[in-house]
């Protein structure tokens, strides 16, 4: 908006008007609020004091303007350093309350909670509104009515001329009405097969939608069922979810794996717990009106360190907590927790995953707790958990119960990948010798991580060939490695076969492996599953990348087995 306006100039004569006395006009100033009447006997000098008055007036504005300014960028930063200190505050005291605040929450699992509520989103089709019929015309119109004029009444010719004009402009207008009548029954016609078909689709639609609700709901009470039983899959998942929805902060990670014995109802839990690179450091954010500047206070490394440990001892009983609390079927008479840090070690310099924390509690004694009253670590200490004195340290223990990766299946490997050169042809090996090739070769790729990989019992029935674990604490776990030494086209059963076994293995991932290729239904079922499809081309470039080279001619290969 202009803040200044200047008037037109006037000119005042004299009273007998012949003579110009003076040029006059006026000036406001909307921003400053000031008015001022200007004149000057020449019009040359009407507007240099104008301009005059706009520059000192204008001064003055952007003199208040930068002064508003100032004042508002104050206000803006001493908001600002109230904001970031109210926040550096409630993250400080989420951390203090991590404990206190999971014990006013029921953690029990609400089971229809976690069902399917909605409907289907799609609206029922509505049908258009049909065409109405015009008014159908009828001899009794009074349209169709002679009206008989004087001269009319005289000549009974022109009566019956008349008449009969009216008669055949009916027959006309009625026929038109017939005509447009299937016209409009044509077009109802087909409004109505539209809808038809629209609620036949919708209903078929809907009809798929219920079915997969309800098989899901079906999947839940299922789940519900088996954990009531005490079924060890169903017992994990549940404690999953009770772990999955306890409100941590957002910098914390969220990772845990389970074991359980139904046996002894011992439940193992592996904790991804917080480096201390996570967590708030910020204490208060002041404005300092001399410098212009935002100063940042935060807390000091002993502080921190302090808030380290407590926090590690407050996120085992946290957990202890929430997973005795909801375990309403009596599934977990004990739980072994073990918390690990993921961190680099300042000695090496290198990253490593270390057990700083571990407990085996009791359901019984632990419920007896007050844990709004109790010190973290000596609660921690008195329930005979293991940890050294100063957590932050990061220094190593031993695990009281640590989940067994043991498995019945694996046997001992031998080496394979050493007897092989350019002229060996990977399709035409042995089964045996081909899946212990896939151990060989996905053990080299998980080395480098600290992973290892195990071959499984022969069975060439299609099941597990070998079972890799990463140690990854983040995005590590259990893969399923199944190796096919085919000559033909993979198809999708074989893909699907393996999705089922990663699920029955509670793996995080399966590999197939092929010395052929796979079809199109095959890669399509794959790309939205935890599934990675690797074939003869990929497994070439794999053993070349770690320094073999061979081949694979799936020709001479069929020859080969065909002569066997």
């Amino acid at each position: 908006m202009e803040e200044l306006e200047i008037g037109k100039a006037r000119a005042y004569y004299n009273t007998a008007g012949t003579r110009i006395l003076k040029y006059q006009l006026e000036m406001v100033h909307k921003g400053l609020n000031e008015y001022k009447v200007i004149s000057a006997p020449e019009l040359y000098m009407l507007e240099n004091k104008v301009q005059i008055q706009a520059d000192k007036w204008n001064t003055k504005w952007q003199s208040l303007l930068e002064k508003q300014r100032i004042v508002e960028q104050k206000e803006a930063n001493i908001e600002e350093a109230t904001e970031r200190t109210e926040e550096a505050i409630n993250r400080l005291h989420q951390i203090d309350n991590l404990l206190l605040y999971t014990l006013d929450i029921d953690d029990t699992i609400d089971w229809d909670t976690l069902k399917r509520h909605d409907c289907f989103p799609e609206p029922k089709p509505a049908m258009q509104v049909k065409v109405e019929y015009p008014k159908k015309p009828t001899e009794d119109d009074e349209e169709y009515q002679p009206v008989y004029r004087f001269i009319d009444k005289l000549s009974k010719k022109r009566r019956l001329k008349k008449k009969k004009k009216l008669q055949e402009q009916f027959q006309v207008d009625l026929e038109n009405w017939n005509k447009e009548k299937l016209t409009i029954d044509r077009k109802n016609l087909e409004i109505q097969k539209e809808y038809n078909n629209a609620i036949t689709t919708w209903e078929k639609e809907n009809e798929i939608f219920l079915k997969k609700k309800d098989e899901y709901n079906q999947g839940i009470e299922l789940l519900k069922e088996k954990y009531r039983q005490n079924d060890p899959t169903a017992t994990i998942e549940y404690c999953e979810m009770v772990l999955n929805n306890s409100q941590c902060p957002e910098s914390f990670p969220r990772n845990f794996e389970f074991d359980y014995n139904p046996e002894t109802k011992i439940l193992i839990v592996e904790y991804s717990l917080p480096p201390i690179e996570c967590f708030p450091t910020l204490k208060e954010v002041k404005y300092l009106v001399s410098k212009k500047e935002l100063k940042e206070t935060y807390i000091s490394e002993s502080e921190l360190n302090k808030m380290f440990d407590s926090t590690m001892y407050k996120i085992a009983l946290r957990t202890l907590h929430e997973l005795f609390e909801a375990d309403k079927s009596n599934a977990l008479q004990a739980i072994s927790f073990n918390g690990w840090i993921n961190s680099i070690n300042k000695a090496t310099g290198i990253r490593e995953n270390t057990c700083i924390l571990s407990i085996l509690a009791k359901k019984e004694e632990f419920m007896e707790l007050d844990l709004a009253n109790v010190d973290p670590k000596l609660c921690f200490k008195n329930l005979k958990g293991v940890g050294s004195s100063k957590l932050s340290g990061i220094t190593p223990i031993k695990p009281i119960l640590k989940i067994d990766k043991s498995d019945k299946r694996f046997v001992d490997a031998y080496t394979v990948v050493a007897d092989l050169d350019e002229t060996s042809n990977l399709a035409a090996m042995d089964w045996e010798d081909f899946e212990h090739l896939i151990r060989e070769l996905f053990e080299k790729e998980f080395a480098s991580g600290g992973g290892e990989v195990k071959v499984t019992q022969a069975s060439r029935d299609g099941g597990v060939d070998a079972i890799a674990f990463d140690p990854d604490p983040i995005r590590g776990g259990k893969i399923v490695i199944q190796a096919k030494r085919y000559t033909n086209v993979v198809g999708v059963s074989a893909v699907r076969d393996l999705y089922g076994t990663v699920v029955n293995e509670g793996a995080i991932k399966g590999i197939l492996v092929t010395t052929a290729d796979y079809g199109p239904d095959a890669y399509d079922f794959a790309k939205s599953k935890p599934i990675t499809l690797l074939n003869g081309s990929n497994l070439l470039h794999l053993l070349e990348r770690h320094g073999h080279k061979c081949r694979i001619d799936l020709k001479e290969a069929k020859i080969i087995l065909s002569e066997k």
